[in-house]
């Protein structure tokens, strides 16, 4: 049953991402644009830009509430030779010897009405004025509906009904993905690991009328806070700027249980044995901070079979703590930011990763 009056269900970014580019890579699918609905910092216009980059192909990002109508349309100039005044197209538009790539429409719902006009104008019949869009583009629109709580015009049906539409929803899995690629800090990941309903309140936000509330991009916001030279007095008061007063306590409170229950320096000076033992997380805030942040340490090639020797002893937790589960998250962790390194055959040369492999045949056996 769909839950909003876009009539369509709800789908993960990463899955609007490998749509995306499917349509690209189909020619005649690639003529019709695609519209993207979604809360702010869903990221909309990341999965438009890695789109492009998969594909190989440029894009070209306008961003429709930061230009005027004429800006898109255009300049009208007298031409003297044919006697006729005629259409100057802009230089940001795709030219003819450009054969293919992405044109991004960003904010189309938030935009003047006058450059809707324009922007229409384009998505309907792929020109403006006297500019023809070159075939091997494909236009993709993004923006807010009313009920996500932002400035939005309304759509008409003759528009809508000439565009594909997806209502991109922020998923934990995805956003992980996206934040262990761009090191963002670890608390963060640990944090939305077992809190993944904070990973974008809007709809709580909403409904108490708050002017502030989380979203991926606030969290990403909030990893630069945590991970500048500020005191921690300033960052606890940049991080209920950005995502409100309560979100904050909450999270503030466990990041100290994060980094008092794991200190991952210690840990990576510590022998193995009784002394990395010892100094094992004994909390589940604490235990994913401890993963998210050896998955971040394995940036440096010489901490692989440290890290990995760290993930091994984990089985040594007592409690009721999940640490197959966690043990297992780490190495796929692990292993995903090696390949992407290029520091695979550190990983494969670890006896710890060998045996790690081993017993977890044996308990698939």
């Amino acid at each position: 049953m769909n839950a909003t009056p876009l009539n369509i269900p709800s789908v993960a970014v990463d899955t609007v991402r490998t749509a995306l580019l499917a349509q690209f890579q189909d020619t005649s699918l690639r003529s019709r644009a695609t519209m993207l609905w979604g809360t702010r910092g869903v990221g909309k216009s990341s999965v438009v830009n890695q789109v492009a980059m998969d594909a190989g192909v440029p894009l070209i990002d306008l961003r429709l509430t930061t230009i005027e109508p004429v800006d898109l349309r255009g300049a009208l100039f007298a031409d003297d030779s044919l006697k006729k005044t005629v259409w100057f197209p802009p230089e940001f538009l795709p030219a003819p010897d450009q054969p293919a790539g992405i044109l991004f429409l960003d904010e189309l719902t938030a935009a003047d009405q006058r450059l809707q006009t324009s922007a229409y104008s384009l998505i309907l019949d792929r020109r403006v004025g006297d500019y023809l869009l070159p075939d091997g583009w494909m236009i993709v629109a993004a923006g807010n509906a009313a009920f996500h709580g932002a400035v939005s015009h309304d759509m008409g049906t003759a528009l809508a009904d000439r565009m594909f539409h997806f209502h991109v929803q922020s998923v934990l899995g995805a956003f992980l993905d996206y934040a262990l690629s761009k090191k963002l800090a670890p608390e963060i990941m640990a944090y939305l690991q077992v809190r993944p309903d904070k990973l974008d309140d809007t709809a709580n936000q909403l409904a108490q009328d708050h002017l502030t509330g989380a979203s991926p991009r606030g969290w990403e916001d909030v990893s630069r806070v945590l991970q500048s030279a500020l005191s921690e007095s300033q960052q606890q008061l940049y991080i209920q700027a950005r995502i409100g007063a309560a979100n904050a306590a909450e999270f503030i409170a466990a990041i100290r249980e994060i980094q008092a229950g794991a200190n991952i320096r210690e840990l990576l000076e510590a022998k193995s044995g009784p002394e990395t033992t010892a100094l094992l997380p004994s909390t589940l805030d604490a235990l994913y901070g401890l993963v998210y942040g050896l998955a971040s340490a394995v940036g440096e090639r010489e901490r692989i079979h440290r890290v990995l020797e760290i993930v091994e002893q984990f089985t040594d937790m007592q409690g009721t703590l999940p640490v197959r589960e966690s043990q297992t998250l780490a190495m796929e962790l692990i292993l995903k930011s090696t390949l992407e390194a290029g520091h695979d055959d550190a990983v494969i040369s670890s006896p710890a990763w060998h045996r790690y492999n081993e017993q977890h045949a044996d308990a698939t056996v």
